[in-house]
């Protein structure tokens, strides 16, 4: 049995290209914050070799999904095709797109859907009101699961097992005064996320921004969370609940039986 086991791990092992998954790791060293990187700063941040680095990045330049100016090295807008790709190959975009959209309608303000990649949200669908963040937002913006309302409500749905590997690995980074950095705190937080049906994230991810998202139910398990941001300026904390809440399950309950 044990050498079946051994046999079979040694094939998967063999399928494993590891210089695809270099290479996927000098694209995603790129980012909102970082969207122009030296060779050294890719070889820093993904963990591999200068050598190894400036291949990587030579062969993404020459097929044209990244430029170089002589210093830094960025990605170019032929990389959306990877990206486009998956929203091509999925319906799940464009049958969220509609509810999203009812939301900011009777709400008046900006609403999206996300799900959990890694230790990140990423956005998949997105209707925006207005521009509420210091940083634009997109389909395929990628923030922090931890501060972020999006990310705790998806957490607060996953096994035990499953939130207490996530808070072992997580550096709980203060993006504003407010954001909790406590792995203690976090996880009341998200016990108690989880009682409620929804989570409320007040200024933690970025001062002057409020949000509350609720989780989308299929087959017992949450992997979609929607989400509606606000101003702290127009919309105090005490009333987030009250006038959001009941458009986000609305169309929370109606997707179930949609996607």
């Amino acid at each position: 049995m044990q050498a079946h086991e051994t046999t079979k791990q040694d094939s998967e092992d063999r399928d494993f290209v590891a210089s695809l998954e270099k290479g996927l790791q000098v694209i995603e060293a790129f980012d909102a914050n970082r969207p122009r990187l030296t060779l050294t700063d890719v070889a820093k941040i993904t963990g591999i070799t200068r050598a190894a680095a400036r291949r990587y990045l030579r062969t993404l330049t020459k097929l044209h999904y990244a430029d170089f100016d002589g210093r830094y090295f960025s990605l170019s807008p032929r990389i959306l095709r990877l990206g486009y790709a998956y929203l091509s190959s999925t319906a799940l975009a464009t049958r969220l797109q509609p509810f999203l959209e009812r939301i900011s309608e009777e709400t008046g303000e900006s609403s999206s859907a996300a799900v959990l990649d890694g230790d990140d949200i990423v956005y998949i669908a997105r209707s925006a009101t207005r521009r509420i963040m210091s940083i634009g937002l997109g389909v395929g913006s990628r923030l922090p699961a931890y501060c972020t309302s999006l990310g705790r409500v998806i957490l607060a749905h996953q096994p035990t097992e499953g939130i207490e590997a996530y808070l072992q690995r997580v550096r709980l980074e203060p993006r504003t005064p407010k954001t909790i950095t406590s792995k203690d705190e976090l996880r009341r937080v998200l016990e108690n996320t989880r009682q409620q049906g929804y989570a409320i994230v007040n200024e933690e991810l970025e001062l002057g921004l409020r949000s509350i998202a609720v989780p989308l139910v299929q087959n017992g398990q949450v992997t979609i969370a929607l989400n509606l941001s606000a101003q702290a300026a127009r919309v105090p904390a005490s009333e987030m609940e009250e006038r959001f809440l009941p458009a986000l399950r609305a169309a929370s309950e109606a997707l179930r039986y949609t996607l």
